[in-house]
């Protein structure tokens, strides 16, 4: 089996995603944030604020790069901007999750530890601004796809399930 990369804009689920594929499947999941954060011994939004945004950009690329060599027959969670690296096709199938702007904004701002994850993404400081990002990313996502999947209103389950069905197909 190929990597499946899980590509959407921030909030829509793709972390919560991996971790429930990979307790389905036996297959490990990975988290580019979480690579970085380990790499860099600082939490993303201190990498934005102390060091910007184009030094997280190139860091996201060097996860990439070793992604593309190193990794294979996972589950790989991205950040929201992850699907500008230049080798993303190398690292294995792409799939974007897909959801309108307010269903994200929901799930994010209506969750238990809502102010944890609105904190945790630097790029959603406000809805207009997070709002303009989204509709500018959307086609985006779409263009590098292999597989979109709309995850709006359906179980994990379901999701997972329309996964592994598009990626044993594609």
């Amino acid at each position: 089996m190929d990597n499946i990369l899980l590509i959407g804009f921030m909030g829509v689920g793709k972390g919560t995603l991996a971790r429930a594929m990979a307790a389905k499947t036996d297959i490990y999941a990975i988290d580019t944030d979480d690579l970085i954060e380990s790499l860099t011994n600082m939490k993303i939004k201190k990498i934005f604020k102390k060091k910007g945004e184009s030094y997280f950009r190139s860091l996201e690329q060097k996860t990439a790069d070793w992604l593309a060599t190193s990794v294979k027959n996972s589950i790989i969670s991205t950040g929201g901007g992850f699907y500008k690296v230049k080798n993303i096709k190398d690292i294995g199938t792409v799939v974007y999750l897909q959801a309108d702007f307010d269903w994200i904004y929901q799930r994010i701002t209506k969750s238990k530890n809502a102010k944890k994850k609105i904190k945790k993404r630097p790029l959603f400081k406000s809805y207009e601004d997070a709002k303009k990002l989204y509709e500018s990313r959307s086609k985006e996502y779409e263009k590098v796809a292999d597989i979109i999947v709309n995850v709006q209103n359906k179980s994990t389950n379901e999701i997972i399930e329309e996964i592994l069905a598009k990626t044993l197909q594609s």
